[in-house]
């Protein structure tokens, strides 16, 4: 359907980490082996593990990355679905972002779930505070199966708030419509519309720089594409035939924050993404008697 194709600032954790690297040998007997870049997971909690922190801990480790994660709202879920879902205290979710910043320079950041819009408020403006680290936001609004992830006002402190600071944003064709107050897009020039009209909302609000990946994963073919500056790019998808897609969409923003922190370019790291989610979902197993989860380690296990 669609075409083919004052916690330490970023610059002191440069030095930092220049001056501690050396103290790393290479990995062999009787040595350690050097710290991957650490990727800093905020969202929310699944006790499944299919999304939320839980899975993009097990993304990161997947990807090659050290993953740190601030839990945003509770949820109780399985792979049949939300049933509720209880948002997490403002102060402390600010708090332990300050704790783990004092101690640890982040690569990149992946942002998810926040779950109120206190919270969003917050943590966009904690964020605000820490430019130069790549920040990927997957702007999840409501669960799959309907129930509202975000609350009322949600999109505005979305739209507002935090398309003036994230670096990339990774929304559905649902969410691109939501946030650009359009219809949900079903052809290829109608998705690339919809995406250069959230660009330009962006710009409206002094973010000229902004990565848009649209996913295509709820399309009948599912191609991907990545909006950036005047440069509209197609990733040709194929349509894994799998009950297990629960996370989907954290697998992919976890997997692009962690190729970004690895040092990939633009290009190189949706392509490298859409590699690995498509392998997570061709390698899934059942589990549970719903949607249940990719298979995050497909690369390393033969689970």
């Amino acid at each position: 359907m669609f075409p083919p194709s004052s916690p330490l600032s970023s610059q002191e954790c440069s030095d930092v980490e220049a001056t501690e690297r050396p103290l790393a040998s290479s990995p062999g007997l009787n040595s350690s082996p050097s710290a991957p870049p650490i990727v800093l997971s905020i969202a929310g909690y699944d006790p499944s593990a299919g999304a939320g922190v839980l899975a993009d801990l097990k993304t990161f480790a997947a990807v090659g990355v050290y993953g740190m994660a601030c839990i945003t709202a509770l949820t109780v879920q399985s792979t049949q679905g939300v049933r509720r879902v209880v948002g997490g205290d403002t102060g402390i979710v600010i708090e332990t972002l300050d704790c783990l910043a004092e101690d640890a320079c982040f690569s990149s950041i992946k942002v998810g779930m926040l779950g109120h819009v206190t919270i969003a408020q917050a943590v966009a403006g904690w964020l605000g505070q820490r430019q130069g680290i790549p920040v990927v936001l997957d702007p999840i609004i409501e669960s799959s199966s309907g129930k509202d992830l975000l609350g009322i006002g949600g999109l505005d402190i979305l739209r507002d708030a935090w398309l003036p600071r994230a670096d990339w944003i990774t929304p559905n064709l649902s969410e691109l419509a939501a946030l650009t107050g359009s219809t949900v897009p079903t052809t290829g020039p109608e998705t690339e519309d919809s995406a250069r009209l959230l660009q330009q909302m962006a710009m409206q609000r002094g973010n000229s720089g902004l990565k848009i990946v649209v996913t295509g994963g709820h399309a009948e073919i599912p191609n991907d594409l990545l909006l950036m500056a005047n440069e509209c790019l197609w990733y040709p998808g194929e349509r894994i035939h799998t009950t297990s897609t629960h996370g989907t969409g954290c697998a992919f923003s976890s997997a692009l924050a962690a190729r970004i922190a690895l040092g990939d370019d633009a290009l190189a790291a949706v392509k490298a993404t859409k590699e690995y989610v498509t392998g997570a979902l061709r390698h899934a197993y059942p589990l549970g008697q719903g949607r249940g989860p990719l298979n995050h380690f497909w690369q390393s296990t033969s689970i």
